[in-house]
């Protein structure tokens, strides 16, 4: 016989983000320990509102089986002296419940000890949970957690009230808080306003129905799934379409327990201002959707003058509702319309002396004073990437006013429309389309997955933000640990590097380091002496970390195109990113098709051997290099002879990027190599003769430089 087993915890309204937060550790937490303690089930469904959190479990068992454990004692020289049990076999019986005849002695890898096979005989099932729910309650986490009345238990909201049951029978639980004791029952509460009044749950099973009758939706999926539907059809009815942040449905979903979507409006007036401001004021600050005139495909916003927003109330009372939302929205619209136009009075380069107002960071001085550091960078990357000259004004001008915006009244009041804001009003106040993007492109990416900037001016505005961020707090000793970045180091570095990638900038991010570092030197006097070291050592280590997780390059692949301690791989892979991307994907791309095993073995064997010699890891050609009268062999000189043809097809791979014409090359020269190793004129290399010696680890020398180019092959692992 099979049963089900009911617990719900009432609370009072709980915050949205906890809700979420433990229905998933609930569904990892409940199931682990319902296998720790045996007890199979067919199903175990985790509920959640506002007011409650349950877990309806399926399919239990009545008892735990019955079961045997083998359970190991003491050392059997310990348990039994001259044959007989000695005070440690019985104490060791006593404790386990056993008789003396049953204990075995068995071999270990420490010797030989007292075993016993136990017979455990199987609890019963209401006993179980009894004892796991008080675990259940207790492991859950999250933030601001409280006491109330004069108890010591902590919840993100007062407990009120406890219904557990298996199949129809109240299990006997007591939450003690103080003086204040709630006690396990059948009754739940139905919805505050449609059914303010307790559910009687006669079987654990009916849980979920009998909620539904008192106007209460458990299901989060159901709950969610009803509020989408009734969005949509919403804005249907007023010919819109319904914007729906995932984030905002999220929340919503976790705020009501019965919802019903209802239509308010507000005065068209307020549709001069930037579609932004609009919806940030729905979303962000009263969580309604947005209504738009058709679904958003471009950058700028249509909306139509309504808003959805979602009640847990009466649904009878839709239109006192919304009046009251509509004279909410339109106090928060009127204040973001005065500051609009306020804003517009002045140009967006007035308000460039109100950053000096703005401390960017205590030991940096103002936002004004990073401006001027973006600007000069800005310029450092322009002449690098070589941009034309209308663009590298565009540059110049957008860094400029790239956080101009952060002083006016909109950007003071909704701070996440900063670079929005800027791009409005730098194309209110007739400054160019690129300027204008670029100011809102530069703050891109804002975080994981955000689009990238697009434009050669907001790419290059964004670099000399993030670089100036870099440079500035390292050059401080401010590096991030562990998990404190509090000015968000890695995303910057990570925005460098994806920003380069994906527009294929030739940047030489090594000497724009070193400018950039330079100057910070010579006008902050409390520098950091490290400085250019732990940024590229830093920036190094977001590129490992996007070629593998990002770009699904093989671990010893990416090794193996930025060196392990190699001061010259490190070097050139700042001198040129897209070349190190370039290569790890070819990489990958040949041991997919099999082509890099034809040249593994002896290319990586020549580089182990080789770091025992003496030449440097530049060289290429081998005339200077290699004693041809030295040689004993007709291998020697065979390989000698490959080398010559290699030379000329590794510096053309050097010089175009085509990578494919020196692996062809190292196929070509593989078998010779190999005769050089192993064949009937084969060699030995550690010659007694420190003149040969050195004549055959230079060989193998000139062979591991030129597949250097390409690769590191000591890093690459055998497939």
């Amino acid at each position: 016989m099979k049963a089900t087993f009911l617990l719900e915890i009432g609370t009072e309204e709980l915050p949205a983000t906890f809700v979420s937060q433990a229905i998933q550790q609930w569904q990892e937490l409940i199931p682990k320990t319902l296998t720790e303690a045996y007890l199979t089930n067919d199903t175990v469904n985790i509920y959640a509102t506002p007011r409650r959190l349950a877990v309806v479990i399926n399919g239990l068992p009545i008892k735990q089986p019955d079961r045997v454990e083998v359970i190991k004692g003491p050392p059997a020289k310990a348990a039994f002296k001259d044959g007989k049990p000695t005070k440690a076999a019985e104490g060791f019986t006593k404790k386990q419940g056993v008789e003396l005849n049953d204990l075995e002695i068995r071999p270990t890898e420490k010797g030989d000890f007292v075993f016993v096979n136990k017979k455990i005989q199987g609890k019963q099932t209401k006993v179980i949970v009894t004892e796991l729910i008080p675990e259940w309650i207790n492991k859950l986490e999250g933030k601001r957690f409280m006491r109330w009345a004069d108890g010591d238990i902590k919840f993100p909201r007062p407990i009120r009230w406890l219904v557990v049951l298996l199949n129809d029978q109240i299990l006997p639980i007591n939450l003690e808080n103080g003086s204040e004791k709630i006690t396990s029952d059948r009754f739940s509460y139905g919805h505050r306003v449609l059914h303010p009044k307790p559910v009687e749950i006669v079987q654990a099973k009916d849980y979920v129905e009998n909620l539904r009758k008192a106007y209460i939706e458990v299901d989060y999926k159901q709950r969610k799934s009803k509020i989408e539907q009734q969005i949509q059809t919403a804005a249907n009815k007023i010919k819109g379409k319904a914007e729906i942040p995932t984030e905002l449905l999220a929340e919503v979903t976790n705020l009501v327990e019965w919802p019903t979507a209802i239509v308010g409006k507000f005065d068209e007036e307020f549709l001069i201002l930037p579609g932004e401001v609009t919806t940030t004021v729905m979303v962000t600050h009263q969580r309604y959707f947005p209504v738009l005139k058709s679904t958003r495909t471009t950058k700028e916003i249509e909306l139509l003058p309504y808003f959805i927003t979602i009640s847990n109330g009466d649904p009878e009372k839709s239109e006192i509702i919304a009046t009251g939302n509509e004279r909410v929205i339109k106090a928060r619209l009127a204040d973001g319309q005065f500051f609009y136009k306020t804003d517009l009075a002045k140009s967006l380069e007035s308000y460039l002396p109100e950053l000096e107002t703005v401390t960017f960071q205590a030991k940096l001085g103002s936002m004004g004073e990073k401006v001027k550091r973006i600007v000069n960078i800005a310029k450092l990357i322009a002449e690098q990437l070589e941009v034309s000259q209308d663009e590298s004004k565009n540059i110049e001008r957008a860094a400029l006013l790239c956080k101009a915006d952060l002083v006016t009244q909109m950007v003071y009041e909704f701070p996440e429309l900063q670079g929005v804001i800027g791009e409005k009003y730098a194309r209110a106040g007739g400054e160019t389309e690129a300027v204008a993007t670029a100011i809102f492109e530069h703050y891109l990416p804002r975080g994981a997955g955000d689009i990238l900037p697009e434009t050669i001016s907001g790419q290059v505005v964004s670099l000399a933000d993030k670089l100036d961020t870099l440079v500035s707090i390292f050059g401080l000793g401010m590096l991030p640990t562990g998990s404190a970045d509090p000015f968000a180091l890695r995303r910057a570095a990570n925005a460098v590097i994806n920003i380069t990638f994906s527009s294929n900038l030739p940047l030489n991010l090594h000497q724009l380091l070193a400018q950039i570092a330079g100057d910070f030197v010579k006008n902050y006097s409390e520098t950091n002496s490290e400085l250019l070291v732990q940024l590229s050592d830093f920036l190094l280590q977001r590129i490992r970390t996007i070629l593998q997780e990002e770009i699904n390059i093989d671990y010893d692949l990416v090794n193996a195109v930025l060196g392990d301690h190699d001061s010259e791989y490190k070097e050139r892979g700042l001198k040129d990113l897209l070349d190190v991307r370039n290569r790890a994907v070819f990489l990958q791309n040949i041991r997919q098709n099999g082509m890099l095993d034809k040249i593994y073995e002896t290319v990586n064997r020549s580089t182990r051997l080789a770091a025992q010699g003496e030449l440097d890891k530049v060289q290429l050609a081998p005339l200077k290099i290699i004693d041809s009268k030295l040689f004993k062999s007709e291998s020697e000189l065979g390989f000698y002879d490959a080398l010559l043809e290699l030379v000329p097809q590794t510096e053309i791979s050097q010089k175009t990027r085509n990578y494919q014409q020196l692996v062809d090359a190292l196929v070509k020269i593989a078998p010779i190599v190999s005769n050089f190793f192993d064949g009937p004129k084969s060699v030995l290399v550690m010659d007694t003769d420190p003149k040969i010696k050195r004549n055959r680890l230079n060989l193998l020398g000139l062979l591991r430089n030129n597949a250097r180019v390409l690769a590191d092959f000591g890093q690459i692992v055998k497939n």
